[in-house]
């Protein structure tokens, strides 16, 4: 980026909520401390603070695409609610230049009375588009959903799959200059998923500044120039080697996973400690254990009871995660069979939601009894 025409700038922003323990708590905290004052006395509090985002800045410059990422509750929702203009900041400003297309919740912007036909042409007028434009642009956005005649039915009636194809198709196929994207494709078919990503490869080229929050590192790993890293409301991380971001934030997680298991049957403590950037990069080189999520099929003849990924040093891939070029890795299985199988074929196939990105078939001749 040449110009580096900023698109998105954050400065000191922060939002803090009041948290009553009581209803009652509410209407005591807006007429006692006027009261108070009256007497001049000392205003009591009925509420505690709770602060969502703190002293948050940054700047996006234009064709930027950004991946933030951080544990439920770090704030990253909160963010883009404000840079939306969906939420108003507590502290701090936000300079926005461009118009601006955001999906951050299921159905967020819809009318449910409303058909999918209404509701397009109500998104197309608030994002300052005509009626002229949007009927120009109608066509591809109901190819893009492909919901069928439904686009003429009341949203209220549909799936939060087809509420998500009808959001997407409308944020994506009006060309904004800013799309932001808040985990709502999480919610889409696999098929969906790819054809939204395939369009934001196609916004990406054309210029369009991105900004995404997702749990998928793959995601994030693909597409982002940057990553943001948030924890209890504050940015701890801002870099461009979102390769080392990634690592440290999924290391980060599996230690806290392990924490939390060793510390299953003691009280939790509500204070999440805060990593530096620094302490971030250096979880990169700890090791941890951690189960292997399942996901079975087949008919049962043939189970894999264990498996293991290991460098050609020995090292297991667990404890060091990072693959470079040309490097080998050895795959060991543990099979056990119900039946008598000839030429068996055991399959390999490392994948992320856009699509397959690796496969590999290995042939085993064999006979087993």
């Amino acid at each position: 980026m040449s110009s580096k025409e900023i698109a998105i700038e954050v400065n000191g922003l922060s939002k803090c909520y009041q948290i009553y323990s009581r209803p009652r708590d509410r209407l005591k905290q807006f007429f006692v401390p006027k009261i108070q004052r009256v007497a001049r006395r000392e205003s009591r509090v009925y509420f505690r603070e709770f602060w969502a985002l703190r002293d948050v800045s940054f700047s996006i410059y234009r064709g930027e695409t950004i991946g933030i990422i951080g544990r439920n509750g770090a704030g990253k929702s909160t963010l883009l609610q404000m840079i939306c203009g969906t939420l108003t900041p507590t502290t701090g400003d936000i300079r926005v230049n461009g118009r601006i297309a955001a999906l951050l919740e299921l159905g967020a912007g819809f009318n449910p009375e409303f058909t999918g036909r209404d509701n397009v042409y109500l998104n197309g007028s608030v994002l300052g588009l005509s009626k002229a434009e949007i009927d120009n642009k109608f066509q591809s956005i109901l190819d893009f959903a492909d919901i069928g005649e439904f686009i003429n039915q009341p949203v209220k009636t549909y799936s939060s799959g087809m509420y998500v194809r009808l959001a997407f198709a409308v944020q994506a196929c009006i060309d904004p200059e800013i799309l932001i994207v808040d985990e709502a494709l999480a919610v889409g078919d696999i098929g969906f998923q790819y054809k939204c990503f395939k369009r934001m490869e196609a916004l990406k080229k054309q210029g369009t500044t991105i900004i995404m929050v997702t749990h998928s590192t793959g995601s994030i790993l693909e597409y982002a120039d940057r990553c943001l890293v948030m924890s209890d409301g504050m940015l701890i991380g801002d870099t461009t080697d979102v390769l080392a971001a990634v690592l440290a934030y999924e290391k980060g997680m599996l230690l806290l996973e392990k924490k939390d298991k060793d510390k299953v049957s003691q009280p939790v403590s509500s204070e999440v400690g805060v990593l530096s950037i620094k302490e971030l990069q250096a979880l990169q080189q700890t090791t941890s254990n951690t189960e292997v999520n399942e996901k079975r099929f087949g008919t049962g003849r043939a189970i894999i009871e264990e498996f293991s990924v290991v460098k050609s040093d020995g090292t297991p891939l667990a404890e060091n995660p990072l693959v470079k070029s040309g490097e080998e890795l050895y795959f060991t299985f543990k099979v056990t069979v119900a039946e008598e199988i000839a030429d068996a074929v055991l399959g390999i196939s490392i994948s992320r939601p856009q699509g397959e990105i690796f496969g590999v078939i290995i042939i085993l001749v064999l006979v087993v009894r």
